[in-house]
């Protein structure tokens, strides 16, 4: 069995991930896909916590006028469908799970606690981030990398819709040059959008490093915990 390259790490998966070629909502088929690739890296021992995106069901302000802070808040209980998605798919294949919102809503899920997420995973629970950072104006990307500034992650894993940072969007310019390598300074010089100024601040400041890959390959994951060559690496 390869071994993992990481002990404790943060998963970062957009929320349109969750929708496959569905585009909106969670597509059933996508999502097992993906939590049978988290169960892999669990069962090499490591200590995963995940943050997850709302933009399968909410992204940005819909119409004119909306306010941004209400528009926010909306994205934020959007993570939470989601974030309660993973929970009943790893959960119903035999992995302890506990959601966390940075938003209180003690029915469905704990209020977030950085010592009882530590404990959690170091009981080799599987911790899921809802709700952003709690607060308007910051994106989830922020919320990773605040997460793992605060439970000593070794890695951010950021799962998106592209294999990779690049020059240029690659979906319109198909002359896009793809990056193995950069520093989370040329992130910010370059104005790459391969997360927010904040996250990539954030990052620099405390020396996480991040790991940009597809997730239209679920086994992604599993390649990136175990040192394969994918995607684009920012430290």
């Amino acid at each position: 069995m390869p071994q993992p390259r990481y002990k404790r790490v943060v998963l970062k998966i957009s929320g349109e991930a969750l929708a496959g070629d569905d585009k909106t909502g969670i597509n059933a088929e996508v999502l097992s896909k993906i939590t049978d690739s988290i169960i892999k890296v669990y069962e090499m021992g490591v200590e995963i916590a995940i943050v997850v995106g709302g933009g399968n069901f909410w992204r940005g302000r819909s119409g004119k006028g909306m306010d941004r802070t209400t528009a926010d808040h909306m994205g934020m209980l959007a993570t939470v469908i989601n974030a309660l998605a993973l929970q009943d798919s790893l959960e119903s294949k035999g992995v302890p799970t506990r959601v966390q919102t940075a938003i209180e809503m003690k029915q469905i899920a704990e209020p977030y606690i950085r010592r009882k997420a530590v404990r959690h995973l170091e009981k080799q629970r599987i911790v899921i981030f809802a709700c952003g950072t709690g607060n308007p104006f910051f994106s989830t990307d922020t919320a990773a990398a605040l997460r793992a500034a605060e439970i000593d992650a070794e890695v951010i894993l950021l799962a998106k819709n592209v294999d990779g940072a690049y020059d240029s969007d690659p979906h319109i310019n198909p002359e896009a040059r793809k990056f193995d390598k950069l520093s989370h300074f040329e992130v910010l010089s370059k104005r790459l959008g391969v997360m927010d100024s904040t996250a990539a601040s954030l990052c620099m400041d405390n020396n996480i490093p991040i790991i940009l890959f597809g997730l239209d390959e679920p086994e992604n994951i599993v390649k990136v915990i175990t040192g394969e060559d994918i995607g684009t690496i920012i430290k």
